[in-house]
Formats: C-alpha cells, structure tokens, sequence
C-alpha cells in the first residue's frame, strides 16, 4: 500500500476511535484537512496594485483601462469644478452644458516610465476629443485618432469638447504602441505577462477595489463596457482570463456588502471561465479586523443589529459577524461548485493575534470546521509616528540606513518570526492551512510621521538597499521553516511614496536585477520550484 494511503488509513482509523461523537461526514472533513496541512507546501503568491491613472505596473495595452473617472470643466471656473456630468451605466458622457467639457488624466507617472510613441486612440459615437499635456494630435477621422507622446512631460489628458447626445463617444480605447492588432485578442502587456509566469495564486483584493467597496448587487458590479477600471475595480472576466493565461490560482475577496446573489453569480462566472485545473482562494473582504477601514465598522454594526458580542466591545461582535458571513459565502461556493475541491475557504485575522483567532474567529459557530486555511500578514515592520513614547518620526529620520536595516532586521523581522510561528500552532491545532494574504516590509510613517520627508527618504534608500534582499532572504526562509503555504507578497508594481513603498519594484520598465526585493522574492519562489522568471 503507497505510504499516501497508509498515512491517511491511520488518520481515519485515529478519528474514528478517539469520539464516537464524531460522524462520518465530520470524520470525512478533518481527515481531508489534516492530509492537506501535511501536504502544504509554500509557494509565492502576489497581491496586484491596484488600478489608478498612476498605475506603474502598465498590466493592460489599453491605457484607458486605468484612466481618472471624468473630470467636469468650466470656462471661467477653476480646474474640476464644472458641473455635474451625465452619464451612462458604465460611465460614459452622455451630454455637456454649454461652454463646458470633460476630460481624464492617463500614465501620470513620475519619471517618464511609461512607453512614448504613437498611440492609437479609438471610439464609437460621435463627437470630438482632443489631447494635451504630455500628447499632441497627429492624425485624425472618425472613431480613430493617433497622437504622439512623450512620458518626460509627465501623464497626458484626453479631453471630451464634444459629443452627440443621440451617439454619444464611448468604448474610448487608447493602445501602447506596437499593439492595435492584438489588444482585442491578448490585453495584456507580455511585459506583465513573462514577469508574473510561474506565479502561484494571483490575490485580487486591490483589483477589485475590495476596501470601502460599495458594491452589493451583482448588477453593480464592474463590465467590460466600463468606461474605466479605476472606479469600482477590474471586471471578473479580466481577472479569469489572467489566471487561465499563466496557469495561476485566483484569490478573490467578496465585498463586504456584497449579497448572496452577487456571490452566487460571481462564483457561477469563475466556475464556467476559470481552468479546471485551478483553484480558487475564497476571502469575505479584507482586513474586517482593521478599523480604518469601512468594511470593519459595517461588521461592528451588523453586529450590534444581530446582537453578536458585548456592547461595550463592538470588536468582538465584529469578529463574529466576519466568522458567520464567511461561512455563509463559502457555503454559496460550495454549492455553485458542487463541493469544495476546488475551493480553498480563507479565514484571515490580524498577524501575532492568536487570543482573537481562538476565542473569537476560529470557534464562532464553529467556523473553522467550514474553513481551510488561516491567513495573516506578517509584515517585517517599523511604524513611526510623529510624537509618542516610542520612536518618533525626528529620531528615526536622523538614522542612517545601516541603522534603519539593522532594526529591521535585529528587532523587526524576530517579531514577524514569533508571529508566524504562534500563528501556525493556532492553524495546526485546528487542522488549518497557514497563509499569508499579505506580507513583506512594512516601514512607514504613521499618525503624521508620514510627513516627515527626510524619514520618507531613509525608508525608499532602505528598501532599494541590497541588504533588504538579505532581510527577505531570512524572512522567506523563517516561512519555509514554519510550515507556512502560499505566502501572498504585498504588492506587485507600485511607486513608492510617504504611505509606503509597498511596491516590490517601482516601474513596470524597472531592471529587475537591480530591485533586491524582486530578486529576493523570485530567488525564493524558485527555491520553491515554481517555474518564474529569475534573471540573471
């Protein structure tokens, strides 16, 4: 007999005679929790940045993809201050007042580090559009114009003078060079491609716009016919063709006023379009735990309705109501699924919180019996305010970066450590798989300390140090040792500023060799024998 099937025959064998309370099916479930504890393996995974007209990641060769919502404009009045714009169910102008236009802000990234060239602006309707700043008009007809770029002049605008209210212009497309006969075919950019291939699970929870998201119903939700992606998130059927083109995992995150028939719906477009050979990461929201975000005080208040928790601790009721709603989507899931092979059910809680995860989350009706896998984000951080008892944000700015990086990872990294470490004797006691929705540093400014520019400065040098590689070097490793599974890294390509630097490399056209992070990150994953693009 394999050693496989012996291994579960004990198992089956040990639940059985330890209760006699347990039934067959309850039997059923904990020894295909445990085999799969056992059988985790890590492997990286990564959270996108998530669509703005400052993307620097550049995933699609449809720029307007990312484009700002439309800006209202009035002769005489000051910039964005025209009047309210009407507009079709997928954002398009339907009309403009007299003496007034619209427009919207494309690749404003700093640096020049989008591609220059011609472009390829296309449209239905009828109408005229013009564009400036960064862009200059060389040729144009109807439902077709190119105009020329040049990124060191920063981001360019397309501006809407005129329209039809009878054919209004819509379906506006704007095409990187090089790429008018393939965008409808392929969307996106094979820089994006070759650098994600090999990667394990794609987390799409900046994506989809998931915190604060006011989406409830699935006809709210985002469509191809949307004018841009940087208002409610990318549609689901973008996100599918994504991980079926690199053969990834796909880990969604529900909105947190999202409706049964919106998860339903939702799952019924993964389980028809998604590879059948992939899974699929299940999360209700994200973070529900933090309160700066909307999704964590919705749960306080549905809570405090559903009479969940003590009054006088709204947290705790909170925790609740995020268990049993979980619960409640992943039992949508199964169904439309037929079972849940395919399904990996997430309960994620705040890193090094274990009181919570045990006497609040895990055990709430019983939650953890519906769940697979326990997930944190264990941060390598240093948080600094402006005033406190601790470090404040004028000491930290005198440091230098051996210092900064020292503390990282003498004091910083052993506490990520501990973390996951008391984390996966949370996960394992429940017979739950350890993941990470999110992790990496975590050095910011906070509660005004992000203001201070000189601390800003300390904290990029940091992270574009070769010693941060160093750092994740032994921080990857600590997951290995743990028995941690998929490790979600936050984020993929994002600019750095005083709100972080979050970004595993800044520019989509970023040497990859030289971003110690990158190569750190992707050195791992091929340790973890996923197929990735490592440079030499």
């Amino acid at each position: 007999m394999p050693v496989r099937a012996t291994r579960i025959l004990l198992i089956s064998w040990a639940v059985v005679t330890a209760s006699a309370l347990l039934t067959h099916a309850s039997a059923i479930e904990l020894i295909s929790k445990t085999t799969a504890r056992q059988d985790a393996k890590p492997r990286l995974g990564m959270n996108l940045s998530g669509p703005a007209d400052w993307n620097s990641e550049l995933p699609f060769v449809d720029v307007f993809r990312f484009s700002r919502p439309w800006v209202s404009q009035k002769k005489g009045r000051p910039w964005g201050r025209g009047p309210k714009i009407e507009l079709d169910e997928h954002g398009w102008v339907k009309r403009l007042e007299p003496d007034c236009w619209t427009e919207t802000p494309l690749c404003t990234i700093r640096g020049g580090h989008y591609p220059a060239g011609r472009y390829t602006v296309l449209y239905d309707g009828e109408g005229q559009l013009q564009a400036w700043n960064a862009a200059t008009v060389v040729s144009g007809q109807r439902g077709r114009m190119v105009i020329e770029v040049d990124p060191s002049k920063g981001g360019f605008h397309l501006k809407l003078v005129a329209t039809d209210p009878d054919n209004y212009i819509r379906n506006i497309r704007v095409i990187v060079p090089g790429f008018e006969k393939t965008y409808q075919t392929n969307p996106f950019h094979p820089v994006f491609l070759k650098r994600w291939k090999g990667i394990a699970c794609l987390r799409f929870m900046d994506w989809m716009h998931t915190n604060g998201s006011k989406i409830s119903k699935w006809s709210e939700r985002p469509t191809l016919e949307d004018a841009t992606f940087s208002n409610k998130g990318v549609a689901l059927e973008l996100m599918i063709d994504l991980c079926n083109r690199l053969k990834t995992d796909a880990w969604f995150c529900m909105p947190h006023l999202a409706d049964d028939g919106y998860v339903r719906n939702f799952a019924k477009m993964v389980k028809d379009r998604l590879d059948q050979d992939l899974k699929v990461y299940v999360e209700y929201s994200n973070e529900v735990w933090n309160s700066q975000f909307p999704q964590t005080r919705y749960s306080w208040q549905k809570a405090k309705e559903l009479g969940l928790g003590p009054k006088e601790r709204p947290w705790e009721g909170g925790g609740m109501y995020y268990a049993g709603r979980s619960v409640e989507i992943f039992k949508i899931w199964e169904g439309v699924f037929g079972g849940r092979e395919r399904l990996v059910r997430v309960l994620a809680w705040q890193s090094g919180n274990t009181w919570w995860m045990e006497r609040i989350v895990l055990p709430y009706r019983d939650a953890y019996k519906h769940t697979d896998a326990l997930a944190i984000a264990p941060y390598v951080g240093i948080n600094v305010p402006r005033t406190g008892e601790n470090l404040t944000a004028d000491e930290v700015a005198k440091w230098t970066v051996d210092r900064a990086l020292r503390y990282l990872e003498t004091q910083s990294l052993p506490k990520s450590i501990r973390a996951i470490r008391e984390t996966k004797k949370v996960a394992d006691k429940y017979s739950l798989r350890l993941l990470a929705y999110e992790g990496g540093q975590h050095m910011v400014g906070v509660a005004g300390g992000e203001n201070n520019e000189a601390m800003t400065r300390l904290f990029h040098a940091a992270n574009a140090h070769p010693r941060m590689g160093q750092i994740y070097d032994k921080y990857y490793r600590a997951w290995t040792e743990a028995g941690g599974d998929l490790f979600c890294y936050f984020a993929s390509v994002g600019t750095w500023s005083k709100w972080g630097s979050w970004g595993i490399m800044q520019y989509h056209d970023e040497d990859t060799t030289k971003s110690p992070k990158f190569m750190a990150t992707m050195r791992w994953a091929k340790r973890c024998g996923q197929p990735v693009n490592l440079p030499r």
